[in-house]
């Protein structure tokens, strides 16, 4: 079985995004459950104890997020380019 490039494969995908106009993160689980932080190791230790703290975990709502838009709305597309 091959995958392509820049996919993951496997059993355990660990997930995190930025959320747009905001200084927080939003870890998701391959377990499905989401959490919300502005520090990435506190995310990574999150995400690592699987399953402590997963269960009915909801990520909540950044304090910060316009009131227009959900919280699971996409942002728009971030692009990073790096000079040497």
């Amino acid at each position: 079985m091959s995958s392509r490039a820049g996919t993951a494969s496997g059993g355990r995908v660990y997930r995190i995004h930025w959320v747009p106009g905001t200084d927080t993160l939003r870890g998701i689980c391959h377990c499905g459950a989401e959490r919300l932080a502005e520090d990435p190791i506190e995310l990574w230790e999150w995400l690592l104890a699987h399953p402590q703290g997963h269960q009915g975990e909801a990520a909540p709502a950044p304090a910060s997020a316009p009131a227009s838009a959900p919280a699971s709305a996409p942002g728009p597309a971030l692009r990073l380019a790096m000079r040497g």
